[in-house]
């Protein structure tokens, strides 16, 4: 079987960096916390391309910010 990888998600460390709380961020881009908590654990099967979106937005960051692709 191939290895082609994994994205991982790296949402925590932007919100230390930019000291929001993870309560912040699920208010403010209206998520569910157990759907936040998945993203943050990288425990997402599928990406939300909506979700991101938001993340992005409240967190005032880039796509590459939060989520990079790892060999």
């Amino acid at each position: 079987m191939t290895d082609y990888g994994k994205v991982i998600f790296k949402i925590d460390q932007v919100l230390e960096k930019k000291n929001i709380s993870k309560n912040k961020l699920e208010k403010e881009a209206n998520l569910q916390r157990t759907q936040l908590n998945s993203y943050c654990n990288n425990k997402v099967k599928r990406i939300d391309l909506a979700t991101i979106a938001k993340i992005c937005y409240v967190l005032d960051c880039r796509l590459e910010d939060i989520m990079e692709y790892v060999k």
